[in-house]
């Protein structure tokens, strides 16, 4: 049986963690990247705990936020954290992101994102833990299953945002653009000016037309945090898992 703490992220919130079912850097990062408007109508695939999708309730307010995971041990805790957070516009949900859009109305999402697995299936040691599994490498889907799932769920000029690793940078265009979502917006993440980057934060629009920026790179101040990264972060955050 899973053993839950609370962390708090803002004033009456407090998301339900446990060992399982967590969060780190990557998710901070990629919820400022995404950026959501107040209209917007949002969905997080393989939310895990929903940190995602509190963050960008909290941070936002966009109109209704939904958050997908196949493990229902994850949908059982972001449940807890909606219920005790008193959110009317947070909807958890368990199921796989191949069956979208299942019970949720497609074509009419404004934002998707997705912190996906970073590991190909059988690329290097495999996590421990059935959930580490799960989370870190690609056994129940993949890149272009997301994709996939993305463009069920975005209307036409819908935005999706996700991270990964550096060497999944060109898994992660083709299987955006085999989508019908173009790759519009990169940004890479490093320690430091000295160190290649450990992640990419990319945005793509549905039926979006050729043309991509590259944003300057954030750095981490070689293992610290820059004033940069803690107006992302907004407190103190976990480090990367």
């Amino acid at each position: 049986m899973n053993e839950y703490t609370f962390e708090k992220l803002g004033e009456g919130c407090e998301l339900c963690v446990s060992k399982e079912h967590t969060f780190g850097t990557d998710a901070f990062l990629l919820a400022d990247f995404a950026k959501a408007r107040h209209k917007d109508k949002c969905c997080d695939l393989g939310t895990g705990c929903g940190i995602i999708a509190v963050l960008l309730r909290l941070r936002y307010a966009p109109s209704e936020v939904w958050g997908i995971d196949i493990q229902s041990a994850a949908i059982k805790q972001f449940d807890l954290t909606v219920e005790n957070s008193g959110f009317d516009n947070v909807y958890p949900l368990c199921m796989d992101i191949k069956a979208l859009p299942g019970e949720l109305p497609g074509g009419t999402f404004d934002l998707v994102t997705c912190n996906p697995p970073y590991k190909a299936a059988g690329a290097g040691m495999e996590s421990l833990g059935e959930a580490h599994r799960i989370a870190r490498h690609e056994i129940l889907c993949n890149i272009d299953d997301i994709c996939r799932g993305a463009d069920r769920l975005l209307k036409y000029g819908g935005r999706l945002c996700l991270c990964s690793r550096p060497e999944r940078l060109a898994d992660v265009i083709c299987a955006m653009r085999e989508n019908h979502i173009e790759p519009k917006t990169l940004s890479f993440v490093a320690k430091s000016p000295e160190t290649p980057p450990w992640l990419f934060l990319i945005e793509g629009r549905k039926g979006g037309k050729p043309f991509m920026t590259v944003m300057p790179a954030l750095y981490m101040n070689g293992g610290g945090i820059s004033p940069e990264l803690m107006k992302i972060y907004g407190n103190p955050c976990k480090e990367d898992i």
